[in-house]
């Protein structure tokens, strides 16, 4: 594999899976994502991993062995890495971190780190020139939000001072990183909460410099299971909201849509034939299970990354990564899923967003109402 790399855009998105399933008619594993750490310094109200942080961790797997298991992926493209929050232990960042992003860059695969990016500007230099996309989630107006979201779940009181300096360390690192030319992306969750408030959220993540804001639902899993999700209704409001009112040279991402172009309503297919016509506005398939595996460092166990309830697929130190995503996709679960038309450019829907909002859909009997062609849209008879 060539070492050169086409320049992320709204036309290319390694990470969707969409481009290799209409180019080879099958999903292959070109994504692999790496939890490096169960530490983090908050403990937000929405996180999904929530219940797996720790005070203190265990020994890693050997990065030589990570990175063993990569050479054996032909197919691979992209690589994340997540946590807790990677950047923590300067270990993780020395010993795991740089030597997975430097093998990456040699090989031409592109790379993502998700942050809360909180910590001084110094801890994300000496590696930021190797990565690709360097996530963050925002989904605050203020210091008083951060305080209240990112501390939800600490269990013991935090003077808002502290809340107070790592917001604006936040604020002040993406604006910088992004003056440095990194490709910052801004992720929110849409909730009751975070709804209300897009359009000041967007803002702020234009004003950061960030390259792209990406808008998923609030997934239902571990801090987050018991809160309040938006209805369809809510969230269809909310996005068209967004698209009246952004900015037009930051990228909107929606990733894992809850809205589909099988839906009976008038309003959800009016709302995918805009989301195709927008300039600089994509729908992302989910890669969760399309392409992309999810590898615990520590006990080697490899997940689909958000399926909650569906245990560990099998284990790198006993089995091939490829082998194990042909596993899953043989597994009648990912079948339930799994489906597919490319007319409307749509692949099926993440599994906790089919459990949340749509328990009675069979997506495999269904047909997509609408056709997408290169931003021009249509009904399908």
């Amino acid at each position: 594999m060539t070492n050169e790399k086409k320049e992320l855009t709204p036309d290319w998105d390694p990470w969707d899976p969409w481009y290799t399933r209409v180019e080879k008619g099958r999903y292959e594993l070109t994504s692999v994502e790496f939890t490096v750490t169960q530490l983090c310094n908050l403990r937000c109200e929405h996180c999904a991993v929530g219940e797996e942080l720790v005070e203190r961790e265990g020994i890693p797997i050997p990065v030589e062995q990570l990175i063993a298991a990569l050479e054996e992926i032909d197919t691979l493209q992209t690589v994340s890495i997540t946590g807790g929050e990677p950047v923590l232990n300067p270990k993780v960042v020395q010993n795991t971190i740089q030597p997975l992003l430097k093998y990456c860059k040699e090989r031409g695969i592109y790379t993502q780190l998700n942050s809360n990016l909180t910590l001084p500007l110094n801890r994300y230099l000496d590696w930021i020139d190797d990565l690709d996309v360097l996530h963050i989630s925002y989904n605050y107006r203020d210091e008083k939000d951060f305080y209240r979201m990112a501390f939800k779940n600490f269990g013991k009181e935090i003077n808002p001072k502290v809340a107070d300096r790592l917001y604006e360390q936040m604020i002040d690192n993406a604006r910088e990183l992004s003056k440095r030319g990194v490709f910052v992306s801004a992720e929110s969750l849409l909730s009751p909460f975070t709804a209300k408030y897009i359009e000041k959220m967007h803002q702020t993540v234009a004003e950061m410099g960030c390259k792209r804001h990406e808008v998923h639902p609030l997934y239902p899993s571990d801090f987050a299971k018991n809160m309040e999700l938006l209805s369809l209704d809510e969230y269809r409001e909310t996005v068209w909201k967004l698209l009246d009112h952004r900015h037009p040279d930051v990228w909107i991402l929606f990733g894992t849509l809850p809205f589909y172009p099988c839906s009976d309503r008038e309003e959800d297919r009016e709302l995918w034939r805009r989301l195709h016509q927008e300039d600089n506005v994509t729908v992302r398939q989910d890669p969760d299970g399309r392409n992309r595996l999810n590898v615990n460092v520590f006990t080697g166990d490899v997940i689909v990354t958000d399926f909650g309830d569906v245990p560990p697929l099998g284990n790198i130190h006993r089995d091939r990564l490829s082998d194990v995503f042909d596993r899953w996709l043989n597994s009648p679960v990912a079948k339930e899923v799994h489906c597919f038309c490319k007319e409307a450019r749509c692949a099926g829907p993440n599994l906790l967003v089919k459990n949340a909002y749509y328990p009675r859909w069979d997506f495999q009997t269904r047909q997509a109402k609408v056709r997408v062609d290169r931003r021009e849209t249509s009904d399908l008879l």
